[in-house]
């Protein structure tokens, strides 16, 4: 079996306590409200419009980009108002505003429809903290990175089975583990050999966190800040725990992975104005303004590591 090595721990998160939303369970059951491009995606013209129209221009005379989330707290999320919330989708508002197009309009899929909907021009853009690993590099393209997060484990208060790694899932048959179907943390656990029979692969991080309540598995495995504000915001610290947050270490590699804001690869301009706004906002302190209010610190800030590094693996 592969060592992991140690966890690298950290802090707690700190959170404003005017951030307590309505719960995400009724987030979800709203989503029906919330506004999407038509069938044709992207205002039904995918990255060129009419005459040769860029992405850009087409959203600046639209006045809107069309958004996609995962339903993660705190990286993405639509809240009981139907508005999209969250670290990525305030990045994505404030360089859409700076870019000249006002407003986004959020729509929320499964984790693993976010990239085919890109794909098929359902959105223009996709703000849910995807990491950037060389597989995606190969199929969206990724802005610079705007955030990280180590991994952590959410299980029941007291940690009765003792859960720290995914080593101790494949060291135990008894013990399941729910993953984001297509995430970092599915791959993680393969790597270091949980049985596929010890998975439950979810859409979302709800259907986690039910299945958690439920018992049907022992452990939920997610970015470190997801859990704590999941259970921050539904005012659950006294039932459930977030694990020592830790980056897994592969082939001797510490996987400090970074997320970022995703558009389709034809869009060029479009990613180039993207990244140069993120580059302001770095240089302002702005990025870092927008994530305290989701509970990210400077050390969830990118550091010199691109996302041509990151997608050279």
């Amino acid at each position: 079996m592969k060592n992991q090595g140690p966890a690298r721990r950290r802090g707690t998160w700190g959170r404003r306590d005017a951030l307590r939303l309505a719960g995400v369970g009724a987030a979800v059951t709203g989503l029906a409200a919330c506004s999407r491009v038509d069938d044709g995606g992207g205002g039904g013209t995918g990255a060129d419009g009419e005459e040769g129209q860029s992405t850009l221009e087409r959203l600046r005379e639209q006045g809107f980009v069309a958004v996609a989330l995962a339903n993660e707290v705190p990286f993405g999320f639509v809240d009981s108002s139907g508005e999209a919330a969250g670290q990525s989708p305030a990045v994505a508002r404030a360089v859409f505003e700076e870019l000249g197009v006002p407003e986004i309009q959020a729509s929320a899929t499964s984790w693993d429809g976010l990239i085919p909907g890109l794909q098929a021009n359902r959105y223009d853009v996709i703000a849910a903290g995807v990491f950037i690993t060389p597989e995606r590099c190969e199929q969206v393209a990724f802005t610079e990175p705007t955030a990280t997060s180590p991994e952590a484990f959410l299980v029941e208060e007291g940690n009765p089975h003792g859960i720290q790694h995914f080593e101790d899932f494949a060291d135990n048959p008894d013990l399941t583990l729910a993953v984001l179907n297509g995430s970092v943390e599915q791959t993680y656990a393969e790597y270091f050999g949980v049985p596929g029979g010890q998975l439950e692969l979810i859409p979302d991080q709800t259907r986690g966190f039910e299945l958690l309540q439920s018992g049907r598995v022992d452990a939920v495995s997610m970015l470190a800040v997801s859990h704590t504000y999941l259970l921050i915001e539904r005012d659950l610290e006294d039932e459930y725990t977030v694990t020592d947050p830790f980056y897994p270490v592969m082939n001797d590699n510490e996987e400090k992975g970074w997320g970022g804001l995703c558009v389709r690869q034809e869009d060029e301009e479009l990613l180039s104005e993207m990244n140069r706004v993120i580059g302001e906002f770095r240089e302002s302190g702005r990025l870092l303004e927008l994530g305290e209010e989701w509970g990210f610190t400077e050390d969830d800030l990118p550091d010199e590591t691109t996302t041509a590094e990151l997608c050279e693996g």
